[in-house]
């Protein structure tokens, strides 16, 4: 009777469970689609592909509407730490890692896999190919391979035991070839072979950097050359092929020697290049290499410690001297970094703009002064336009020169936007609750509007539609005609201080990334994958960036980069409309309005005080944390 009473009150609170759980997933309105992920959901990534990732208690799960069901379950190494996961840049893959940061790396077993999230296929698994330990893991674009080292046990007892590297290809998910690392039988334990850095894939042959030397074969893992070059970190080359960088970074961590080497791996110069700190950026030109590294103190408060600030070099390509007598001063970060015909153009974090020629000859008369963080070095028919949190104008991109008078100036803002008006041929800038406009000729500024939002919010966004100013910030949309009018302004009050803040870490504006080319492309991480990121853009040519971001994924010739290309060759979402969360009547939702007339053409019902969610930009979705399993998803484009 008792086991009775007991599995009555077992059903009884189950039955209560179910209900409880499905009343607080009917909270929000009606989605469009639902997904009952049946583990705890820990964290949701949009991705630039448009497929929400979602990790949670069991693994992770892959959301692309319409399918009501997972676009992928990856589950097999069950839960998964934030830094088990690796979102790799400007490509529809995952990196998943496990047993990689434990202890017992190296003696315990090590795990990864390659989820393909257009497709939802698992393109690698280690425990699949029979990886007893993998040690490094490196997808490698454009050529769309991936590259693994580690213990693979297969062959006699010797071949279970030495270092192998194999290259698989990702559109074919094959096996390219593979190779030891040594001998197998033949090394001794004294004999270091791990990998310390990204190898490097050229047409003909690999280079693989190790604690012994580089090593190259061929890409049918014949013997090619190997060399005592040891411990390089990663490596570029130039369109060639015949001329090849290393970066070492030196014991202590704070310094980069820099190696040159031939493609039969003979070193090319008579000693390395040491310079002070991190290389962050590396440009090989027809006059030389072009070097910018960060200095760190490491804590250091010590009146001899060094500097933090960013070095610029310009060496010899032949000989790995130095070209300039004298290096410019910095004083600070290197924050924007230009190879232009005549030299080198860069811009600081702190502030200041010089250009610097080949020869090491300034270029502009003197350093130009400008505000803190320069959030804008573009090129325009009138020369170079700069925005800073403080300022902007236009400089002669020759002499430094200002175009503008005087640069425009206005209080440290929170946020700046920007446009150009072609039809009234004029700049327009949105500042401390001012909009701006600059004459392209003249360089006359007025102040053609105030724009006070509510909140003390500042305008982040400026657009023009139809002649009209549209700009806007998180809970505030205003449009003015082109004198500066005010057709409307509309606010909606934001759901909570407490909640707001949660919920600004879940928007992804993806339209306005143009896929943030600069940040993808850090010295080291297949920074020449897609062409050169040190060239000046044009300003405010946002449709051709996303044309070269739809061009480059359609240059791979692979079904998943096809998908993100179409994508990016789409209308963002977002071009007519605004998604804000707000405080509505019925609880906090969600309300789409229309950008030329500031009405609500949609509205989405949450009644959560701390929402969770993600809002795809491009593709117009809305998805919704409803319970702790379950995610709701809104197509925004009714």
């Amino acid at each position: 009777m008792k086991t009775k009473k007991s599995n009555l009150k077992r059903l009884f609170l189950v039955t209560f469970l179910t209900i409880s759980a499905i009343i607080s997933a009917q909270k929000a309105e009606k989605p469009d689609n639902i997904y009952d992920l049946g583990a705890t959901i820990n964290e949701m990534t949009l991705t630039i592909g448009g497929v929400l990732v979602v990790a949670t208690n069991d693994g992770l799960v892959g959301i692309k509407p319409p399918e009501n069901t997972p676009l992928f379950i990856f589950n097999n190494f069950g839960q998964l730490k934030p830094e088990e996961t690796e979102f790799i840049p400007n490509s529809p893959y995952i990196v998943v890692s496990q047993g990689v940061n434990s202890k017992f790396a190296g003696i315990a077993k090590t795990k990864r896999a390659v989820i393909d999230y257009m497709t939802g296929a698992i393109i690698f698994n280690s425990e699949n190919d029979n990886w007893n330990q993998i040690y490094t893991c490196n997808v490698i674009l454009p050529q769309n391979k991936l590259i693994v080292s580690g213990i693979q046990k297969e062959g006699d007892k010797f071949e279970k035991i030495t270092p192998k590297v194999a290259v698989y290809d990702l559109s074919s998910r094959k096996l390219d070839f593979s190779f030891f690392l040594s001998t197998p039988g033949k090394v001794g334990i004294s004999k270091d072979y791990s990998i310390t850095g990204t190898p490097l894939l050229l047409k003909d042959f690999i280079i693989v950097p190790t604690a012994q030397g580089l090593i190259a074969k061929s890409h049918t893992g014949k013997d090619l050359w190997d060399n005592n070059i040891k411990r390089i970190n990663w490596m570029v080359t130039d369109a060639t092929e015949t001329e090849i960088y290393g970066f070492e970074t030196t014991s202590n961590g704070k310094n980069t020697r820099i190696h040159k080497i031939g493609k039969n791996g003979e070193e090319l110069w008579n000693d390395d290049r040491k310079v002070k700190g991190k290389v962050s950026n590396f440009e090989i030109t027809p006059q030389g290499i072009a070097v910018v590294s960060d200095k760190d103190d490491g804590g250091d408060t010590s009146v001899f410690a060094t500097k933090n600030e960013s070095e610029i070099a310009f060496l010899d390509a032949a000989t790995g001297e130095d070209v300039w007598e004298k290096a410019p001063k910095t004083k600070g970060w290197v924050q924007h970094f230009y190879i232009q015909d005549d030299g080198i153009l860069f811009g600081i974090q702190q502030g200041g703009i010089n250009k610097i020629s080949f020869e090491g000859k300034p270029l502009f008369k003197k350093p130009l002064k400008t505000g803190e963080n320069i959030l804008t070095m573009a090129e325009t028919p009138q020369g170079l336009i700069y925005i800073t949190s403080e300022d902007a104008n236009i400089v002669d991109l020759k002499t430094g020169d200002q175009v503008w008078k005087k640069p425009l100036k206005y209080k440290n803002s929170a946020a700046v936007a920007s446009t150009f008006d072609s039809s009234k041929n004029r700049f327009l800038i949105a500042a401390n609750q001012t909009v701006f406009a600059i004459d392209a000729n003249s360089g006359d500024v007025t102040e053609l509007a105030a724009t006070k939002f509510d909140e003390k919010e500042v305008a982040n966004t400026l657009e023009i539609k139809n002649d009209n100013l549209f700009l806007s910030s998180s809970q505030n949309m205003m449009l003015l005609n082109s004198k500066g009018d005010e057709i409307y302004h509309k606010y909606f009050k934001s759901p909570g201080k407490s909640g707001f803040v949660k919920v600004l870490s879940g928007v992804v504006a993806v339209a306005s990334t143009a896929l943030a080319m600069a940040h993808a492309a850090k010295a080291g991480a297949n920074r020449s994958a897609f062409g050169n990121s040190n060239n000046l853009d044009s300003y405010n040519d946002y449709g051709k960036e996303n044309k070269r971001a739809a061009d480059m994924f359609a240059s791979i010739g692979d079904a998943s980069f096809a998908l993100m290309s179409k994508r990016f060759k789409a209308t963002a979402a977002t071009e007519n409309a605004q998604f804000i969360l707000t405080k509505l009547n019925t609880g906090v939702g969600l309300v789409k309005v229309n950008k030329e007339s500031g009405e609500i053409t949609n509205e989405i019902v949450l009644k959560d005080k701390k929402p969770e969610y993600k809002i795809d930009d491009f593709g117009g979705i809305l998805y919704y944390k409803a319970d702790k399993s379950t995610l709701y998803a809104y197509n925004l484009n009714k």
